[in-house]
């Protein structure tokens, strides 16, 4: 066990120094939600709209968000030459573990960020039951975090990277989508919270399946 986390763990302070330094996908990330919340705003005016479309639209910016920081997981190490390295250094499981957490933590502290301005800039968006709400970030930011870490390893081998990434994960982010923007409805409608524990246990089982099969394949994708 101790073999598997101490170079997750370094793995994980690797990308979090690097992206400190490079702040890459921090700026992307930041420059397309301030893009994306200013089109909203102006799009919406003083329009009533309802709360289901509302929702929906939060997680539309959420995942093209996702879409233009987290595909440079792997591409990175690849850019760099890094690759082999790491390939040395230690085995395929760590690498994984170690890029899942990182991922975790830059999409739940993205998507906190969006929520609060999205919550503070849509007047129409008010949340009646925050248990559920912030619930749905946590799990959603997880599950979000575990398709697109393996998605990123696979592109990372492919010649069209920035095409292929979007292309890939929203099939198989689209019962995630459809999940969450469910649970984001209840939350807004003021639902109590026993109410979305069904959302919740897609979105779990959903991030379980998902890293469990990602954690299988990813020696092949990585050593590819």
């Amino acid at each position: 066990m101790k073999s598997l986390f101490i170079p997750a763990y370094y793995i994980f302070l690797k990308d979090s120094r690097s992206e400190l330094r490079t702040r890459y996908a921090l700026n992307a990330l930041f420059m397309f939600v301030v893009t994306a919340l200013s089109i909203i705003l102006f799009s919406i005016g003083s329009e009533a709209v309802s709360s289901d479309v509302l929702s929906g639209i939060l997680w539309v910016v959420i995942f093209f968000s996702s879409m233009s920081g987290l595909s440079r997981t792997f591409v990175s190490e690849e850019e760099r030459g890094t690759v082999a390295t790491l390939q040395l250094l230690t085995r395929p499981t760590p690498v994984y573990v170690g890029k899942l957490t990182f991922n975790f933590f830059l999409t739940l502290s993205l998507n906190v960020v969006i929520s609060l301005l999205y919550l503070l800039l849509i007047n129409n968006f008010v949340i009646q039951s925050p248990a559920i709400f912030w619930t749905t970030i946590v799990l959603g930011s997880a599950a979000i975090a575990s398709a697109s870490t393996i998605i990123a390893a696979i592109i990372a081998k492919a010649n069209t990277k920035g095409t292929l990434y979007p292309v890939l994960s929203f099939p198989i982010m689209l019962p995630l989508l459809m999940t969450v923007m469910n649970a984001t409805r209840l939350a807004a409608e003021g639902a109590f919270f026993a109410e979305a524990l069904g959302e919740f246990q897609i979105l779990i089982s959903y991030t379980v399946v998902i890293t469990t099969a990602s954690i299988v394949l990813f020696e092949y994708v990585w050593k590819d």
